[in-house]
């Protein structure tokens, strides 16, 4: 009965905002292919379970809101932590969230569907579904087997992010003090040639600059930042791409997917965020030392991370900062190779006034707009690009 009444519910939001006015952006946003690269939804699936195929209170990405923007094809993020990595429990996660969205599409045969290709994407658009790919965040489900990247591509992922905060047995991550391979270890290498013969885009956002530089050497295909910010406005900031390797990804054929959260978009927090790293590992330092002595530390890494969030809180951002990344990554590397990666679900809310949402790409179109970005443009960096990027890795692996 809650789910006929919640369908119900749907149906009713859904005429209504059928029958009022749509703004030229909302138009626009409608009729043009919207790709986003990173939307955080399976991780928070997998802790408690939600119908994203009905409004949900409270979270970034469900069906109703993803059509009022004009969402076509969302990138599940398949995250998994560090932390997972030394438990040995990355690649069940894994798999538990790839799950997720499969159970997801299948609740919803009429509104979601998964899609493996650019292909599909072309056959299944115009309509009224949401398309879902998936993005693997973090190689570490992988762990030491080649093999496995055979498995997660069967599974339908289409990207890897190599490695995510920490450095892995793949790569070196922008946040780690350590850097044991300066850049891609020699397993790493072996991977991103593997990923290029299966189809698989490589990401580097969360690499260090050194193993981004190794990616673009060794890689075949084009490659993609999924969703990563331009250092230019966060000086320092490891995180985020500088112009020299933005315009090098660029220059591979590949694509900047720009990032909409306020930690890559504002230099104070980004400061916050590269401070936060290194005081982090001098608490675990200290931590591990108590322990190894038979002593009780003082508190957990919880109670750390609490500690610093409430004294270090997010300042709070608009939109124009994420349009103003738009406007120098299309002046820097190009229209043809500028894109979308939200991060949605994933930065704890931390997003500018404007773009809270997935119901939100129109305000994005409405200022690119008043920016004086063509149309042509403004189609190119909400889907085309990221597509273009995909059939090119596609094709290549098929040759």
């Amino acid at each position: 009965m809650r789910l006929i009444l919640a369908c119900t519910a749907l149906l009713i939001a859904t005429a209504a905002h059928a029958d009022e006015p749509l703004s030229p952006a909302q138009q626009f946003a409608r009729e043009t292919m919207i790709v986003d690269t990173h939307i955080d939804a399976p991780s928070a699936l997998s802790k408690q379970w939600r119908d994203l195929g009905v409004d949900q209170p409270g979270v970034e990405f469900d069906y109703p809101r993803a059509r009022q923007g004009g969402l076509d094809v969302a990138f599940m993020s398949i995250y998994t932590s560090p932390e997972d990595d030394v438990a040995g429990i990355a690649r069940q996660k894994a798999h538990m969230q790839i799950d997720s969205v499969e159970a997801l599409a299948a609740r919803h045969p009429g509104r979601f569907e998964l899609v493996r290709s650019p292909r599909d994407v072309e056959r299944l658009k115009p309509g009224q579904k949401v398309l879902l790919a998936l993005g693997m965040e973090n190689g570490a489900p992988i762990g030491d087997d080649l093999e496995q990247l055979r498995v997660f591509h069967e599974r339908g992922v289409r990207y890897i992010t190599l490695a995510h905060s920490h450095s892995n047995r793949i790569a070196d991550g922008s946040y780690s003090l350590g850097r044991p391979w300066g850049g891609l270890s020699p397993f790493g290498e072996k991977v991103v040639a593997e990923m290029n013969r299966l189809g698989i885009m490589v990401d580097v956002s969360h690499l260090s600059d050194d193993a981004v530089r190794d990616v673009l050497r060794i890689s075949k295909a084009p490659v993609i930042a999924s969703h990563s910010g331009l250092r230019h406005f966060t000086p320092g900031f490891e995180r985020n791409l500088s112009d020299e390797l933005g315009r090098a990804v660029a220059k591979n054929g590949g694509v900047v997917q720009l990032v909409f959260g306020s930690g890559f978009i504002d230099a104070r927090a980004a400061a916050d965020t590269t401070a936060y790293f290194k005081a982090l590992a001098e608490f675990q330092r200290e931590h591990d030392t108590v322990v190894k002595r038979g002593g009780t530390p003082a508190k957990t890494v919880a109670q750390f991370d609490d500690e610093w969030d409430a004294a270090h809180p997010k300042p709070a951002t608009k939109i124009g900062q994420v349009l103003d990344q738009i406007d120098y990554a299309v002046k820097t590397l190009g229209a043809d190779h500028v894109g979308i990666g939200s991060d949605f679900d994933g930065v704890g809310g931390a997003l500018p006034e404007g773009l809270r949402t997935v119901a939100d790409y129109p305000n994005l179109v409405a200022g690119m707009r008043e920016r004086g970005h063509s149309d042509e443009t403004i189609r190119k960096v909400l889907g085309e690009n990221l597509l273009r990027v995909w059939r090119e890795v596609e094709s290549r692996a098929q040759r």
